[in-house]
């Protein structure tokens, strides 16, 4: 198992997942992202976002892709933000939405740890 660090060379703050119990607070932080992704409309925004060109979109950029409204669409972009997901930048009338990779590498990090650690005990 590797030691997690963060983009800036800081310690991963829930690297010791599986050492130690997380924290509240940490334990909190992971589960209101996961939360967020949980929800399959939810999950597929997120990844419409990150992968749209130059890694920003609007409402009016990808709520054709969907069988729901585009208050809807936006509901479910603020929920993602909210869970520290998406940043947003406002353009006039428009907010323009791109992925937060340092939160989505954090999680990964995390869930891979789990992972590999389970993979290590796991009975043969």
């Amino acid at each position: 198992m590797s030691d997690l660090a963060l983009d800036d060379g800081t310690a991963c703050p829930y690297a010791s997942v599986v050492r130690e119990p997380l924290s509240p607070t940490a334990a909190a932080d992971i589960a209101a992202k996961l939360k967020a992704l949980s929800d399959p409309v939810r999950l597929r925004l997120f990844s419409l976002v990150a992968s749209h060109a130059g890694g920003e979109a609007c409402v009016c950029d990808i709520s054709g892709d969907f069988d729901v409204t585009q208050p809807t669409i936006s509901h479910h972009l603020k929920v993602l933000k909210d869970a520290g997901l998406l940043a947003s930048e406002r353009r006039g009338s428009w907010v323009y939405y791109s992925a937060r990779t340092e939160t989505m590498m954090t999680l990964t990090s995390v869930l891979s740890t789990v992972a590999d650690e389970a993979a290590t005990v796991a009975p043969a």
